[in-house]
């Protein structure tokens, strides 16, 4: 295979890619029937975004999906948009688009090979088993190359997963790297098992947050696959778009994702409710992979103590243990997390910038910044809420 000649090709919707193809690649474990490692690069996932006009024309993510092909068989696929700005993305380039432009540049449009709106580390580089390294060279030379082409100012491929950047890097691409929260789950038996292993203060705090959760009044529920109804998403489009217009001005999803949602993905996905007399006033909801629960929307129409925290981090952490994830990810930023039992992590991501000696700049930027990110993980990892030492320190 070492002679093969592939092929690369864009396509503007999935359905010129075929669901069994696109999955054969990025999700091929899923054959077996098992659920999906990352359920946000699959056909189901990535249409419903589609489908639902939450990319497309108006959005500003323009669909470009790249496939290589070899033999007539497709080996790789990847997960790209034209961009026609900075949002949406949560590897933030801004800084980065205004000297550009400042020096009489044309930083937009750019490609971006991500999932949209989500800030959740996996493959960019969808490959069949077998045809990684042909398949990541081959779309890294063909994504590079569509960018040159067209005059594009650069190429982004964000929270790739670790091998994937230490791959981009080899060929030439620059690695940036930043830092989420992540909640690990120790093989603990119970949620008071997890608090076992942190600082009494820390224990208690978290205790005190859970009861004083608890006391809004109503009741809190977890739903997933058949036990989700119609109603529940209206809820959560509402939840949806109040947190939305405050953190971003207009919310990404368009209304008809969550009703596609419904009908597609319901078995990935678990919503929270805090009711009150059988009525949703808060909710968060969370994709579920195989290894992990992926904290993604949140939303509240009435404001209690520490409701916020016991529906996105504490039920989440319940829901892993009891269902034998290995972590949470709660989504970016928030060090608030950390008094929380979650810890920070590196992300990555790739990029390829056309003119030299901008390239240059930002080659130096991100070098600096990969050894502050690290330097500030190392410092926050010490101040996590966990005991330092062996001692039985139980209240």
């Amino acid at each position: 295979m070492d002679g093969a000649s592939i092929e690369i090709e864009l396509h503007r919707s999935l359905d010129s890619i075929g669901k069994a193809t696109w999955d054969a690649c990025a999700c091929p474990e899923t054959a077996a029937g098992d659920r999906p490692i990352d359920p946000f690069t699959t056909y189901r996932f990535l249409k419903a975004i589609e489908d639902s006009g939450s990319v497309g024309p108006g959005s500003g993510w323009q669909p470009q999906y790249l496939s290589a092909r070899t033999d007539g068989d497709t080996i790789a696929v990847m997960p790209l948009y034209a961009k026609g700005h900075s949002q949406g993305e949560y590897v933030f380039d801004y800084s980065w688009a205004h000297a550009y432009e400042r020096a009489g540049g044309r930083y937009y449009p750019k490609l971006q090979a991500a999932v949209p709106f989500t800030p959740v580390t996996g493959r960019r580089f969808l490959t069949r088993p077998g045809f990684e390294v042909m398949g990541i060279n081959a779309l890294i030379q063909g994504a590079v190359q569509i960018a040159s082409d067209n005059q594009l100012s650069s190429l982004h491929l964000t929270f790739c997963a670790e091998d994937e950047a230490i791959a981009g890097q080899q060929m030439g691409l620059m690695h940036r790297t930043g830092q989420q929260f992540h909640w690990l789950n120790e093989g603990y038996d119970s949620f008071d098992g997890f608090l076992t292993t942190l600082s009494s203060r820390k224990r208690k705090n978290i205790r005190k947050e859970r009861e004083r959760a608890h006391g809004f009044g109503g009741e809190i529920v977890a739903l997933t696959g058949n036990d989700i109804r119609p109603e529940h998403w209206d809820a959560m489009w509402m939840f949806y778009q109040d947190t939305g217009a405050r953190k971003w001005g207009t919310p990404y999803l368009e209304r008809a994702f969550f009703d596609i949602a419904h009908e597609t993905l319901r078995d990935d996905i678990l919503l929270i409710f805090a009711l009150r007399d059988g009525m949703p006033v808060a909710g968060a909801m969370n994709m579920i992979g195989q290894e992990a629960l992926f904290g993604r929307y949140w939303g509240c129409i009435e404001d209690h103590p520490c409701l916020h925290f016991e529906l996105c981090y504490y039920q989440a952490m319940d829901w892993a243990i009891s269902h034998g994830l290995a972590r949470v990810e709660a989504g970016a930023q928030g060090e608030h997390k950390l008094a929380r039992g979650y810890l920070p992590v590196t992300t990555h991501s790739l990029h390829w910038i056309a003119d030299p000696g901008f390239a240059d700049a930002v080659a130096r930027f991100v070098h600096a910044e990969r050894e502050a990110v690290a330097e500030e993980i190392e410092v926050l990892t010490s101040y996590g809420p966990f005991r330092k030492d062996n001692r039985e320190d139980h209240d």
